[in-house]
């Protein structure tokens, strides 16, 4: 089990900007604190401007977990994905987010917001945050990742 109170790297562009601060408020009353990499309104923007710098900061180790909103999750993931210490999974439900951190220690979310409700994007945070990963035989998988850069 994580932490409960943990600080965490949370982003969006305009389409995840409401999901975004729905989770921000549900998260906060359990005690975790955020750094907000924006964006902070539903003005068009583009996703980049903020994957970057939030994936730069969890590879870091600045954080232990970002979370990534867009509408379908797929650009600020491929965006995250650059970084050799980055596993960004987009997830929709809750088996999928529960294997991204058991099986592949992924350390973002990126969630779908036109494809999910609010509250499932709290509940699914919520699950990511507090599921830990199994190691084992997933160990030298996730080794696997990156030798070969």
């Amino acid at each position: 089990m994580i932490d409960s109170v943990a600080n965490i790297a949370i982003g969006n562009d305009h389409a995840g900007f409401k999901t975004k601060e729905y989770i921000k408020q549900h998260l906060n009353i359990m005690g975790y604190s955020f750094q907000d990499f924006g964006t902070f309104s539903e003005e068009s923007m583009d996703y980049p401007d903020v994957a970057h710098p939030l994936a730069m900061a969890v590879q870091d180790g600045v954080f232990k977990f970002g979370i990534l909103v867009c509408g379908s999750g797929n650009g600020m993931a491929i965006v995250a994905n650059k970084y050799p210490a980055i596993r960004a999974a987009i997830c929709w439900n809750e088996a999928i987010t529960q294997l991204a951190r058991q099986h592949n220690d992924a350390n973002i979310l990126a969630l779908p917001a036109r494809f999910i409700s609010p509250d499932e994007a709290v509940k699914l945070s919520i699950l990511f945050l507090t599921t830990d990963f199994e190691g084992g035989r997933h160990q030298g998988r996730k080794e696997k990742i990156t030798k070969n850069l």
